[in-house]
């Protein structure tokens, strides 16, 4: 088996471009949730935002210095796939004949045991949001590209896919960024190992990290800080142990509800909870109108890792109208796959 630094280069293979698309999972406010931003949001921007050094750690006892450390068995890198769904932010479309699509984007990270992150984007082309939406884009001609919306506004979208791209995250010197992001630190294999494995001790280890200067959460934000990082845990944290243990501690967080055992889009059953994403103060201390974003996830209770997550957005004065979007898990697990640009779905 080839080395993770032997992925090959080619047609969209982009190994020193930098990159900003820290979790590969659905956008939400950057502040005090700054780990819950996501997959499919302002992929355009690619290679024009460095991603800043990463800060240091605080001063925690990774339970477990002694702690012996194992390689997976399972492969070389630690592997998600996911098909994001929302609906564009503007409509399209003339005159009378206006709009709305929905974009659909794959998603891919891998990271090796040594830290190295490779990540890919496909975009999968967009298509008429409803049946009226449908009849709408017929009456404008049946456009399949758009370089403006229906206010005149800038676009690019096309209803065909794209050629996609992979990257490897770089710092903002042009040096890899090294590390499993978790609880918004680039941690090693060894740290991740050993991170707290029991409900009580990860969300205080996640809420002392939050009091670190560098983290920039306020007193405010704190409790929707920790309620975010075990969510971004189910996905990142290579180690089961550590992804249980966020598991059975997110709903004794307030603003996280249990719903059972529910069906994904997919069919799959997991186990769902109703996550509140508001906060009401920001950092500055300064009251902010309330979010009323809310979350609607869904574990496999086998692997602790989510099979789908869907957001629905509300309540912000900048938004036109009540929005959703769906991410779906398509795969997740250790893989000897390489890098590569995203397969179609």
């Amino acid at each position: 088996m080839d080395s993770p630094g032997n992925v090959p280069d080619g047609p969209g293979v982009l190994a020193g471009m930098r990159t900003d698309h820290s979790k590969d999972r659905t956008t939400r406010p950057a502040t005090p949730i700054r780990r819950l931003t996501a997959i499919g949001i302002g992929l355009a921007a690619v290679g024009a935002i460095a991603l800043s050094s990463p800060q240091p750690l605080p001063a925690l006892r990774l339970a477990a210095a002694a702690q012996a450390v194992t390689a997976p068995a399972e492969g070389a890198y630690w592997h998600t796939r996911t098909l994001w769904k929302g609906t564009y932010s503007h409509q399209l479309g003339r005159g009378k004949n206006r709009y709305w699509v929905e974009e659909q984007k794959v998603s891919e990270r891998w990271t090796a045991l040594d830290g190295r992150t490779w990540r890919g984007y496909r975009e999968l082309g967009v298509r008429p949001k409803s049946a009226a939406d449908e009849r709408a884009w017929r009456r404008d001609g049946s456009p399949t590209t758009w370089t403006r919306t229906a206010n005149g506004m800038t676009a690019s979208l096309s209803t065909k896919p794209d050629k996609g791209m992979v990257i490897l995250n770089l710092d903002a010197k042009g040096a890899p960024l090294i590390g499993f992001d978790l609880v918004d630190r680039m941690l090693s294999y060894e740290q991740a190992q050993a991170m707290p494995t029991d409900p009580a001790g990860l969300k205080a280890w996640i809420d002392k990290a939050s009091r670190d200067p560098n983290s920039g959460v306020s007193d405010d934000g704190r409790e929707s800080y920790v309620r975010g990082q075990l969510v971004g845990i189910l996905s990142d944290a290579p180690v089961k142990e550590v992804r249980a243990a966020a598991y059975e501690a997110l709903p004794t967080i307030p603003g996280v509800r249990s719903l059972g055992k529910v069906e994904d889009p997919r069919g799959r059953t997991g186990q769902g909870f109703l996550v509140d994403l508001g906060w009401g103060k920001g950092s500055g201390g300064s009251r902010q109108k309330q979010f009323t974003d809310t979350e609607r996830l869904i574990v496999d209770t086998g692997t602790m890792t989510p099979l789908a997550s869907e957001v629905k957005y509300g309540g912000e004065p900048l938004r036109a109208k009540t929005s959703t979007a769906t991410t779906v898990t398509l795969q997740i697990g250790w893989t000897d796959g390489k890098p590569s640009v995203p397969a179609l779905p």
